[in-house]
C-alpha cells in the first residue's frame, strides 16, 4: 500500500513535468505557463515522475485522471482508428478503415510532441549525473521515436523539444543511425555497472521497476527488432546488429517481456475503448484464428449476441466495408472478461514481448544469421510463449496447436447469400501452423505467428507487414484513397498544423521522404 500511495502521489506531477517544454511555436502558451516548473527546478526528485509520464504517453495512452491534458481518446485516435485498422486487428466501419485519413493523424502527433517528448527531455535533465538512469532513458527514447518515424518517415528528432519556433525534420536513415548509437551507449553502461536497480526509477518505473538487467535485455531485444527493420536496405549492418543483440542477451521468457503496469490513474486505454467505441473483430482475424483452431479466439473475442443461441457465432466484419453495408448483421465484440473496461486498471499494456523476440530470431535464422537456434525451434518457442502469455498453458493443447495442419478459412459472413461473393472466399493466408518444408512458406508462417503474437500492439505489426510484404490481411472491399487503393497503407501523412506553421521544414521532410506526402509513399527501409 505504501508503494501504491507513492505512485499515486507522483501522478499529479506527471503532466506538469510533461509540459515544462514543448516542440514548436504552436505551443507558446504552454512554454510561458507561469505555473509550470522551470528547467532549473528539474532536480533528481523529478526524474522518476518525468520518466513515468514519458513511459505512459510514449505508448500513446492518456489518463482521464488528468482532465484538460489528455484522455483515452488519444489511443482511440492515434492507434485505434489508424494502425489497428490498417492491420485489421479491429474494425468500426470508420473512414480510416477505407484508407481515408482526413487529418486523423494529428492527435497522436500532438500528444507525442507536447506530452511524451517534453516528459522524456525533462527526465534526461533531471537524471544528469546518473549513468544508469540516462542509459534507460536512451533505450526508451529509441522505442518512442522508432514508432513515430515508422509512422511518418522523417520527423523532428534532433531538435525536438528545443523550444525553437521552427523545428527541422531528420531523415529516417539518420534517425536509425542514432538509434543504434544510443543502443550501444546504453548497453555499455548497463553491462558494466555494479548497480542492479536504477534508484531514481525504482518507484516510478511501471515497466521493470528500475531493474538494470531487464532494461538491458529490453535494449537488446529492441536492437534485434530494428535490425530486421533495416534488413532490406542495410543487410550487412542488419546482420551485425542482430547477432550482437542475441550475443548480448535478448528476451528468453515471458518474465522478460516489457509491459506497462496499469492503475486507476494510468489505465489501459484499449480496454476502456474497444467495446464502448464499437470496435469488433475483423473477418481477417476470424479467418486465421478459426482456421488454426486457435485457443486465443475465445480469449480475445466473444460470440455475437443473437437471441437464438444456435445463431451466435464468432463473426468478423470485413475490412473496407461501406457505411451500413452489412445492415443488422452482428459481429464479435472484444471479450469483456479480458479486454473489457472492467480490467482497464488491471491488464498490463503490451510494449515488447518475448514471443516476438523468438519469432524475430526465427526470421533471422532463415536469413543465415547466427542467433543461437534453428528457425523451427525458435518459431515454435515463440508460439508457446504467446499462447502462455494469454493463459494457454496446457501442454497438450499447445503441442496440438504447433502441429496444426489446417489452414485459414473463409469468414462466417460468406455463408450469408448476400455476401457470398464479395472477395473473401479465398483467405490470403494458405499456410498451416505446422512447420513447412519450403523457406518461402516458413517466412510466411513466421510473419503470421508474429502478427498474432503482437496483438493487440498494432504499431509494430503495421511496420512488420510493410517490411515483409507478406499477404496476411484481406484487400479492402472499398477504398477512399486513390493513391493507396485497397492495399496496405504505407505511412500516415504529415500533420496539417505542421504544414501551415512549419511549412519549410515539412517541405524539406518531403524531400527526405523521397516521394509525395501520401499514404502510398514507402519509407526508407521499405524496399521490397
Amino acid at each position: 500500500m505504501k508503494k501504491y500511495n507513492k505512485i499515486k502521489s507522483i501522478a499529479a506531477m506527471l503532466m506538469i513535468c510533461a509540459y515544462t517544454t514543448s516542440c514548436t511555436d504552436n505551443f507558446d502558451e504552454l512554454n510561458t505557463n507561469k505555473n509550470a516548473i522551470t528547467e532549473d527546478q528539474l532536480d533528481a526528485s523529478l526524474a522518476g515522475p518525468s520518466f513515468a509520464s514519458a513511459l505512459y504517453a510514449g505508448i500513446h495512452n492518456g489518463s482521464y485522471s488528468s482532465p484538460g491534458v489528455d484522455d483515452q481518446g488519444t489511443w482511440g485516435i492515434a492507434t485505434g482508428i489508424l494502425s489497428s485498422q490498417f492491420v485489421q486487428y479491429l474494425n468500426t466501419g470508420f473512414s480510416t478503415d477505407r484508407n481515408e485519413l482526413s487529418g486523423w493523424s494529428d492527435r497522436g502527433w500532438l500528444r507525442f510532441y507536447t506530452v511524451a517528448v517534453p516528459a522524456l527531455n525533462n527526465a534526461f535533465k533531471a537524471s544528469e549525473g546518473n549513468a544508469e538512469a540516462l542509459a534507460v532513458l536512451k533505450l526508451w527514447k529509441v522505442f518512442m521515436y522508432n514508432q513515430m518515424t515508422d509512422h511518418y518517415g522523417p520527423i523532428p528528432y534532433t531538435e525536438a523539444g528545443n523550444n525553437a519556433e521552427k523545428v527541422a525534420y531528420d531523415s529516417q536513415e539518420a534517425i536509425y543511425e542514432d538509434f543504434f548509437n544510443l543502443l550501444d551507449e546504453a548497453d555499455d553502461v548497463l553491462s558494466n555497472t555494479s548497480e542492479s536497480t536504477v534508484g531514481l526509477f525504482a518507484i516510478s518505473d511501471r515497466v521493470y521497476n528500475g531493474d538494470v538487467e531487464k532494461w538491458k535485455t529490453f535494449g537488446n531485444s529492441l536492437r534485434l527488432r530494428l535490425a530486421l527493420r533495416i534488413s532490406d536496405v542495410q543487410p550487412e549492418k542488419a546482420k551485425t546488429q542482430a547477432e550482437l543483440a542475441v550475443a548480448n542477451g535478448v528476451m528468453e521468457n515471458n518474465d522478460d517481456s516489457a509491459t506497462f503496469k496499469t492503475s486507476n490513474i494510468t489505465p489501459n486505454n484499449l480496454n476502456m475503448i474497444v467495446n464502448s467505441w464499437g470496435y469488433v473483430m475483423t473477418a481477417g482475424m476470424e479467418s486465421i484464428l478459426k482456421g488454426y483452431n486457435d485457443p486465443r479466439l475465445e480469449i480475445w473475442f466473444s460470440k455475437t449476441e443473437e437471441e437464438e443461441e444456435t445463431e451466435r457465432a464468432f463473426r468478423g466484419m470485413p475490412a473496407g466495408g461501406l457505411q451500413d453495408q452489412f445492415g443488422t448483421i452482428q459481429f464479435s465484440k472484444f471479450n469483456d472478461d479480458v479486454l473489457g473496461n472492467d480490467f482497464s486498471e488491471e491488464k498490463p499494456i503490451e510494449i515488447l514481448m518475448a514471443s516476438e523476440c523468438y519469432l524475430n530470431r526465427a526470421e533471422a535464422a532463415l536469413n543465415g544469421w547466427n542467433v543461437n537456434g534453428t528457425a523451427q525451434s525458435l518459431y515454435e518457442e515463440g508460439i508457446r510463449l504467446s499462447l502462455s502469455q494469454w493463459g494457454v498453458n496446457n501442454a497438450s493443447k499447445i503441442s496440438d496447436y504447433i502441429a496444426e495442419t489446417s489452414t485459414p478459412v473463409a469468414p462466417d459472413i460468406t455463408n450469408n447469400p448476400d455476401y457470398a461473393n464479395i472477395g473473401l472466399e479465398t483467405p490470403p493466408v494458405s499456410v498451416p501452423v505446422a512447420w513447412a518444408n519450403t523457406e518461402s512458406e516458413q517466412r510466411t508462417q513466421i510473419a503470421v505467428q508474429k502478427y498474432l503474437a503482437l496483438f493487440p500492439e498494432s504499431w509494430e505489426t503495421w511496420a512488420d507487414l510493410r517490411r515483409t510484404d507478406e499477404q496476411i490481411i484481406y484487400p479492402l472491399l472499398n477504398s477512399e484513397n486513390f493513391e493507396v487503393g485497397k492495399g496496405l497503407m504505407k505511412r500516415v501523412l504529415f500533420v496539417t498544423n505542421e504544414i501551415s506553421t512549419n511549412g519549410e521544414a515539412v517541405d524539406d521532410a518531403i524531400d527526405k521522404l523521397g516521394g509525395p506526402n501520401t499514404g502510398a509513399t514507402k519509407l526508407w527501409w521499405d524496399k521490397n
